[in-house]
């Protein structure tokens, strides 16, 4: 039987994405399909459509976990849009379906993927990304990324490592 491929979730920034974030999404989307890995987002604008186009432009397959109710609102890169009527509580979804995580850039609504993801134990690979502390103390909970690749590398060897392959 064979193993099913590795999915990681792309979280960033929605309508308010600087171009910079957009191609560095695209290019993540490219590389991960390059590598076999399915991209979760949650399926709208931004982040979520320059990665998903990315991967669609390179053979991949894409998955959005949109907030509403309508299959129509993906994005036209999106394979599987899967409505879920959560709104914002989608976002514990979209990072509950991939292996490892990437954020690119983001608001509020990225800080809160993060945060689920980090209390799932979940590898967050962060590029142009929120910094985080406490306490005035930088915290490492994120693994910065320079680059597209850099992050795809990270994210798919932490993936791995979750999944143990």
């Amino acid at each position: 039987m064979a193993r099913r491929p590795i999915y990681i979730s792309v979280i960033g920034a929605g309508n308010e994405a600087p171009e910079s974030a957009l191609q560095q999404a695209e290019e993540v989307g490219r590389l991960l399909a390059a590598q076999g890995a399915v991209v979760v987002c949650g399926g709208l604008n931004g982040v979520m459509e320059a990665v998903s186009r990315g991967a669609k432009q390179a053979g991949g397959r894409t998955i959005g976990i949109l907030p509403g109710s309508d299959h129509e609102s993906a994005n036209e890169w999106i394979d599987t849009p899967i409505p879920t009527g959560l709104g914002h509580a989608r976002n514990t979804v979209v990072v509950k379906t991939g292996d490892a995580v990437i954020a690119i850039a983001g608001a509020f609504g990225t800080l809160s993927e993060i945060g689920h993801a980090v209390a799932d134990n979940k590898t967050v690979v962060g590029l142009s990304t929120w910094e985080l502390s406490q306490d005035g103390t930088p915290d490492a909970v994120i693994v910065r990324a320079d680059s597209p690749a850099s992050a795809v590398e990270l994210a798919i060897a932490a993936a791995k490592k979750a999944r143990d392959l």
